[in-house]
Formats: structure tokens, sequence, C-alpha cells
């Protein structure tokens, strides 16, 4: 998860940094912040939802029962 955000930062910090404005400070601090902390939600909550789903968590809520 930690390896995706920092290609995910590092891809989102080139494609600003190819439009050929300046990248004042603050910018860079925001996009570390924004994109890194984004995917690394998206990530957790993805493999939360998967491993719920695996352990069965999930059939009470579902309202089937077993062999239905």
């Amino acid at each position: 998860m930690v390896a995706a955000a920092a290609v995910a930062v590092l891809l989102a910090l080139l494609y600003l940094k190819s439009t050929g404005q300046p990248m004042p400070l603050h910018m860079i601090v925001a996009t570390i912040a924004g994109v890194g902390l984004s995917v690394l939600l998206g990530t957790g909550l993805m493999g939360l939802v998967f491993l719920s789903n695996s352990s069965g968590h999930d059939d009470a809520a579902s309202g089937k029962r077993d062999g239905q």
C-alpha cells in the first residue's frame, strides 16, 4: 500500500512538474499529503472490504441463510 502511494505521489509530482510552471513548496507538500493519504485510505478500505467478505462477517448483514 505504501509503495502504491509513493508511486502515485511521484507520478503526480512528475505530471505537475511537466506543466512547466514553478512548483512552490506548499504545492509539493499539499500534493504529497493529498495524493498519498488518498491512495493509502482507498487501499486500506478496500483491504478491509476483502477481509470482511472472506471472513464471513458480511453474511449476517446480507439476510441470506446457509444453503440459499
